[in-house]
């Protein structure tokens, strides 16, 4: 055996469990995708199982998705998923939902639906997404969290294979996959709709994979842009790919000329931005080289104090760093300019040099001259330049969940829609914490860059939610991705998931909120996941709701009503098991092995890094804040009941021969992880918390 088949020999085996522990039992209210069939462990008995424990909300987990797709093609004899599907937002656990879900992201595997987590906890899964491998024999082989297992997971499959075919114990053959009813008509799932010089509307019809012109009736189609087959290819209307595009935005006349492009489209899976010529339906690339950011190979550093570079160069300058930052790692000093550091702020380069990571809406801003993009994939505000062509990062440091303040510091989380308001301001929907936040762009500085600052409107973090209007700082949202700004300066919210259009009153002069503090109401309700909101003014009338209804696959036009609805169905939070500790001192550690073929990057130190919070503050008495390696002591207050830790978890990998130095332009990966981890201090409960970011059981 070779010295480099004894490294890659070590590296699968250190992600498999060192200990046979035998997989339980798959329970739940009901599958998927199976036709009409229940499924257990022994029915799986003889194939390689992927437990992909999801929830439909998380683009982390609509990320994974995608990855396996490949690895369920190649080895589809021998490899069964199962997505088990976790909810997080209590409108996920209607089954209606789900089976929607599941058709719109083209699931061609079983799922499991388990509301109440019950196959969560079996297996122990502490954060979305979260990866169990299964033997054909039925013991755990490997638990992972987050994305980019891919690579190692097909390492380990052909393993599995060589092993089990030789002990008898694989059978081939086909999986338990029914493919279920598709549905038709006009549109499909449609994301977001922008209206036409010309009365018409531009609707991004996600589930067929194009755009569709439709007239005012919002029945007639008047043309397609694109094939309507999932894929990515420039050309003209008839032949041009998307892959589930979500969002898009006409340019101003006066850029459109010199462009010779009109619209921008966030084209969300193939993570990139296309521009379509409106008068030919011509389709071209703009931005994004189609890898995903967090996957793309390039140098990808971790530094100590958790902080990337808020840059404030401009793109010859910035194409200047790059290449300064070869030098220096040519010359093994660390460098500043990384691209997979998510947390960089500023230029990041031009056009299809870029990786992007799932975009899901954009917005012209005559402010920036500059359409912004909500990049759901890396919880960032970025920017792309059409006649320059520069993308950058407009705000957010690429830390998943709600903080306020100056850009490079402010934490989103998977924002989803855009609009701008008179001022020049921008709003965003930002899902997963259920919260609308503000952008707001102040003067610019001596080298022409704005102050940017992010404040939230409503929205408390992560885990909160619910239906609940008047005042700004108790009314909850329930995954909220579209946003539009009304005549009257208000502001109106798709709250997806309560199936509702809510407004929010910055001045507070309806609802229970005091003088100016911002207040919330309904507009409508009862609709089916509404994706996005659009203000129209018909040439006859008066102002109205033009409402994407993603469930029902139909736009609608609702009155903008006088009198809104007061609604208080309460809030709620997410539930997941609380993990019980012990108060006092708590060893945290975070289990991560680079898969064969990788190696960590420690030419500069150690490459990985763990940042620690809590809420509430107060349970966190010592051990908080970010710092290299996945290994800390933590101090729990005993004065705090319950709460929950938030970690974040990150490490640098590079291909590289085993034995043999990291070459200058090797590539590299980034891996990262947030858990948001309930815990309950009690007496005589475990003193140690340990979480795997590609580790072992």
């Amino acid at each position: 055996m070779t010295a480099e088949s004894t490294e890659e020999q070590r590296s699968a085996d250190a992600l498999r469990t060192s200990r046979r522990v035998r997989a339980s039992e798959l329970g739940g209210r009901a599958w998927l995708n199976t036709g009409g069939k229940d499924l257990d462990l022994a029915a799986l008995r003889g194939k390689i199982v992927l437990l992909d424990f999801w929830t439909f909300c998380c683009i982390n987990c609509l990320h994974v998705l995608d990855e396996l797709r490949p690895l369920e093609e190649k080895y589809k004899d021998v490899l069964v998923t199962v997505g088990v599907h976790s909810p997080k937002f209590e409108h996920e656990a209607d089954p209606v939902a789900l089976a929607a879900a599941v058709e719109r992201y083209d699931i061609h595997h079983p799922v499991l639906d388990d509301p109440d987590l019950l196959t969560w906890q079996a297996y122990t899964a502490r954060a979305w997404p979260t990866l169990v491998v299964v033997d054909p024999e039925g013991y755990i082989v490997a638990h992972l969290s987050g994305e980019g297992h891919a690579g190692g997971l097909g390492v380990l499959i052909e393993e599995l294979v060589a092993e089990h075919e030789a002990k008898g114990t694989l059978h081939r053959g086909d999986g338990p996959y029914v493919a279920p009813e598709p549905t038709a008509g006009t549109l499909r799932f449609p994301g977001q709709t922008v209206p036409l010089e010309n009365g018409n509307y531009l609707v991004v019809d996600t589930g067929h994979h194009r755009l569709v012109e439709l007239r005012p009736d919002l029945e007639t189609v008047e043309r397609v842009i694109g094939s309507g087959t999932k894929g990515f290819l420039d050309g003209q209307a008839e032949v041009a790919q998307f892959n589930e595009p979500q969002g898009v935005a006409v340019l101003p006349a006066s850029i459109a000329w010199q462009t010779g492009y009109e619209a921008v489209v966030a084209d969300t899976v193939n993570h990139r931005l296309r521009g379509v010529t409106l008068s030919s339906g011509h389709v071209q690339t703009l931005a994004g080289n189609g890898v995903q950011r967090l996957l793309d190979a390039g140098p990808a550093r971790v530094h100590g104090d958790g902080a990337g570079t808020w840059a404030k160069a401009g793109p010859d300058e910035g194409a200047a760093a790059a290449a300064d930052a070869g030098a220096a790692a040519a010359d093994g000093e660390p460098h500043d300019v990384y691209a997979g550091d998510i947390e960089d702020i500023g230029y990041l380069g031009h056009g299809t040099n870029v990786s992007l990571s799932s975009p899901w809406d954009v917005v012209w801003s005559e402010k920036l001259q500059k359409v912004v993009v909500a990049m759901a994939g890396t919880h960032q505000i970025f920017t792309f330049d059409p006649l320059t062509g520069v993308v950058a990062i407009l705000a957010g440091s690429g830390l998943e969940g709600l903080l306020d303040g100056p850009a490079p510091q402010a934490w989103f989380a998977q924002p989803s829609g855009l609009a701008v308001d008179p001022s020049g301001d921008l709003w965003v929907a930002d899902s997963e914490t259920s919260a609308l936040r503000r952008v707001r762009l102040g003067d610019a500085d001596a080298d022409g860059q704005p102050a940017v600052t992010v404040e939230t409107a409503v929205g408390r973090g992560l885990f909160d939610f619910g239906f609940r209007d008047g005042a700004a700082d108790t009314a909850r949202l329930q995954h909220p991705l579209g946003v539009a700004v009304l005549p009257d300066g208000s502001v109106a919210v798709a709250d997806t998931y309560n199936g509702a259009v809510r407004r929010y009153d910055p001045s507070g002069r309806s609802g229970d909120a005091a003088e100016g503090a911002g207040s919330v109401t309904t507009l409508a309700r009862g609709l089916a996941e509404p994706a996005d909101v659009v203000v129209v003014t018909p040439a006859d009338g008066e102002p109205l709701l033009l409402v994407t209804e993603t469930n029902r696959h139909e736009l609608a036009l609702l009155p903008i009503p006088k009198d809104a609805q007061q609604v208080d169905e309460g809030e709620r939070q997410t539930q997941r098991p609380k993990t019980p500790v012990a108060a006092g001192p708590l060893g945290l550690t975070v289990r991560f092995k680079a898969p064969t073929g990788q190696k960590l990057d420690d030419r500069w130190g150690d490459p990985t890094q763990l940042k620690v919070s809590s809420t509430p503050a107060e349970l966190l008495l010592a051990g908080g804040g970010t710092a290299q390696g996945l290994a800390r002591t933590l101090e729990l207050n005993p004065e705090v009941a319950e709460g929950v830790l938030h970690i974040t978890a990150r490490a640098a990998a590079c291909d590289g021969a085993p034995g043999e130095e990291i070459p200058d332009h090797a590539a590299c990966h980034l891996y990262q992880q947030d858990w948001g981890i309930p815990v309950v201090l009690r007496e005589g409960a475990d003193s140690d918390l340990v979480l795997d970011l590609r580790g072992l059981d």
